[in-house]
C-alpha cells in the first residue's frame, strides 16, 4: 500500500476508532493489516506477521482456507441474509446436523446466535426458563467458578469472575453464586478437597440455582488456566443429584483447542447445554450456538409460553453458516489432532526453559494453548517493538504471555513465537 495512503488511514484511525480494551485518547499502537493467508497478516508495508494467537483464539484453520472462502462466495451469490422466524434455509439444517453429529447423543437441539457472549445470555435464559417450566420458579440465579470468562455483555459479564477484568461493573450486574477456582492441575494428582467449596454451595443454594457454569478444563481470559477433569465429573455428578441444569461454554475450548474436539470429552461428561463459537465458522465469520438436550428443549416447548423467548435478527446467517459447514468439513480433511498434539510437544519442550527466567512465573501447555505467566508485563510500546522485530503477532493480557496458534503452523513457525515469548518475557524493563 503506497505509504501516504496508510499513515492517511492511520490518522483516521486514530481520531475515530476506538478498540478493545483501548484507550480512545491514548490509544496503544496497531498495525494495519490488508491481507492474510495461513498462518500469516500482511501489513500495508509488506511485512508478514506470524498470528500466534488465531486472531482471538478463532482461526483454528489459519486465514482464508479456500473452502471457507469459497462457501462463503458461493452463498452470498444465492442468499447473505433472511430472518429466520417464519423462514429456514440449507446452511443452517445442514450445519445443525453436522455439529449434533460432534456432540454427545441427546445433545442435539440448537439455537444459533450472533457471537459468544449472545451465546451465553442465551444459555443462561434457557436454564431459567427450563426450570420455571418444570416447575421449580425459585431458581432464577446461576452458579459458577472465580477465574472464569464468559463474554462482555451484562448478563456474560455478570456469569465471569466477580473479581476480574468487570468488577468495576459488579454494582450493575445480576447477583449469581460462585465457588473458588478449581486448584488440581490438569494433570495432577486429583484432591477432593478441590470439589467440596462447590459441593456445598450447591447443596446450599440448590433451590435457588438454575444451572452451574463454566468453561471446561481451561479458563481463559481471566486465568489462563487448566484444571483436572475429575472437577467436571464431581460437577456433573452433583448437579444431577440436585436437578440443576450443567452448561459447559466452549466457545475457546472447543473444535480442537484443547487436543479433543470439544474440552469435556478429557472428562467423558456432557452437559445439558453447551455454548459453541469462534472456531465455529473457523473464524471466518461471527456466528456461535447454543445446543441443548432434549430434555431441555421439550420442558421448555411443553409449559406456556411453549417458546424459547430470544431472537436475533441475525440468527442462523446463511453467510456464516456456510462458513461453518466448510470448517466443520475441514476437521474430516487434515489431521488436526496430529497437528495440535505436535505443536503441543514443541510448546512444553520450546517453553519449559523459560521457566528459570527472573521474570517467569509459570509455564502453562495444553494442546495448542501454551502461556507464559509474567511477574511484569512490558509496556504496550515494547511489545510493539518486539512484534515488528520478530514478525509473530503476540498479545499478552494482564500477566498473561500466551500463543493459540492456527492448527497448521508449521514447526519452524511455533519456534519463531517461542523465540518471540522469550523476548517478551526477558524485555519487561
Amino acid at each position: 500500500m503506497n505509504p501516504n495512503k496508510s499513515d492517511a488511514l492511520l490518522r483516521l484511525d486514530r481520531t475515530h476508532l476506538w478498540h478493545p480494551y483501548a484507550s480512545m485518547t491514548r490509544p496503544p499502537p496497531v498495525n494495519l493489516a490488508v491481507s492474510a493467508s495461513g498462518t500469516r497478516i500482511r501489513l500495508a508495508d509488506g511485512r508478514e506477521l506470524i498470528d500466534a494467537i488465531s486472531s482471538w483464539w478463532c482461526l483454528c484453520h489459519g486465514h482464508n482456507p479456500p473452502k471457507i472462502v469459497e462457501a462463503v462466495r458461493a452463498q452470498a451469490e444465492k442468499l447473505s441474509q433472511v430472518m429466520f422466524a417464519g423462514f429456514t434455509h440449507e446452511p443452517a439444517i445442514r450445519l445443525a446436523e453436522k455439529l449434533v453429529r460432534k456432540t454427545p447423543k441427546g445433545l442435539n437441539k440448537v439455537f444459533f446466535a450472533d457471537s459468544g457472549s449472545v451465546c451465553v445470555e442465551c444459555a443462561a435464559k434457557m436454564a431459567i426458563q427450563y426450570q420455571i417450566a418444570a416447575g421449580r420458579r425459585g431458581r432464577k440465579h446461576l452458579a459458577s467458578v472465580r477465574g472464569g470468562y464468559h463474554g462482555d455483555t451484562a448478563g456474560a459479564m455478570a456469569l465471569s469472575d466477580p473479581e476480574g477484568m468487570h468488577e468495576m461493573f459488579r454494582g450493575i450486574l445480576p447477583k449469581h453464586h460462585f465457588a473458588p477456582r478449581p486448584e488440581t492441575p490438569f494433570d495432577g494428582e486429583w484432591d477432593p478437597a478441590d470439589f467440596a467449596p462447590m459441593k456445598q454451595l450447591l447443596e446450599r443454594k440448590s433451590r435457588d440455582i438454575a444451572a452451574v457454569i463454566l468453561e471446561p478444563v481451561f479458563q481463559g481470559a481471566n486465568g489462563m488456566r487448566f484444571y483436572h477433569p475429575q472437577y467436571l465429573r464431581e460437577l456433573r455428578a452433583e448437579c444431577d443429584r440436585h436437578g440443576i441444569l450443567l452448561i459447559l461454554d466452549e466457545i475457546a475450548t472447543g473444535f480442537g483447542r484443547t487436543g479433543k474436539f470439544f474440552a469435556m470429552e478429557h472428562a467423558g461428561i456432557a452437559p445439558d447445554i453447551l455454548c459453541v463459537g469462534k472456531g465455529l465458522t473457523g473464524g471466518a465469520i461471527t456466528l456461535a450456538a447454543v445446543i441443548a438436550s432434549e430434555t431441555v428443549a421439550e420442558t421448555i416447548s411443553g409449559t406456556a409460553p411453549g417458546k424459547f423467548m430470544h431472537g436475533p435478527t441475525f440468527m442462523a446467517n446463511p453467510l456464516a453458516c456456510a462458513a461453518g459447514c466448510a470448517s466443520l468439513d475441514l476437521f474430516d480433511e487434515y489431521d488436526w489432532v496430529g497437528r495440535v498434539e505436535s505443536i503441543q510437544n514443541q510448546l512444553r519442550r520450546e517453553l519449559e526453559p523459560l521457566r528459570a527466567l527472573p521474570n517467569v512465573k509459570d509455564i502453562r501447555v495444553l494442546g495448542a494453548i501454551g502461556v507464559v505467566e509474567l511477574r511484569k508485563t512490558p509496556p504496550p510500546e515494547t511489545i510493539q517493538e518486539i512484534v515488528l522485530e520478530t514478525g509473530v503477532w503476540l498479545r499478552p493480557f494482564e500477566s498473561w504471555l500466551y500463543t493459540m496458534p492456527p492448527f497448521i503452523t508449521a514447526p519452524d513457525e511455533v519456534a519463531a513465537i517461542t523465540g518471540a515469548m522469550r523476548k517478551m518475557a526477558l524485555r519487561y524493563h
